[in-house]
């Protein structure tokens, strides 16, 4: 009975985990895209996934060894550079769009990238220039 039950809640485990990028993938698509309108906050995403917030941070890190915050930043991040590399959005339109003020993007930014917003577009543009 005990292996069933550790088995269940491996598997609820790895299913929230699932869940839980797909529904950060979604709500970055839909914000970038003007659908929705706010950054979801880690409650948010807890409450839509109908669980509570500390549980979903205790799976997070048991499934994917790191908290769940981490994983969101990181796609927060790869959002930014897809917009900077691919599209003529402005950088404030670009903070804009994904709930932030411009001054608080550009620290947001070089505090994980090391450099600013434009000189990542600037790089991006040098590198596929013939």
């Amino acid at each position: 009975m005990t292996e069933v039950l550790s088995t269940n809640n491996k598997s609820r485990s790895e299913e929230i985990t699932v869940q839980y990028f797909e529904l950060l993938d979604r709500h970055l698509s839909e914000l970038i895209s003007g659908r929705v309108m706010e950054m979801l906050e880690l409650k948010d995403i807890a409450s839509a996934l109908c669980i509570s917030q500390k549980h979903l941070i205790r799976i997070i890190q048991e499934t994917s060894g790191n908290h769940p915050c981490y994983f969101y930043v990181q796609k927060i991040l790869d959002c930014i550079k897809d917009l900077l590399a691919n599209s003529t959005l402005t950088i404030s339109a670009i903070a804009q769009t994904l709930t932030y003020d411009p001054s608080n993007f550009t620290k947001f930014f070089k505090k994980y990238e090391g450099i600013t917003p434009s000189e990542f577009r600037q790089l991006k543009k040098a590198k596929s220039s013939p």
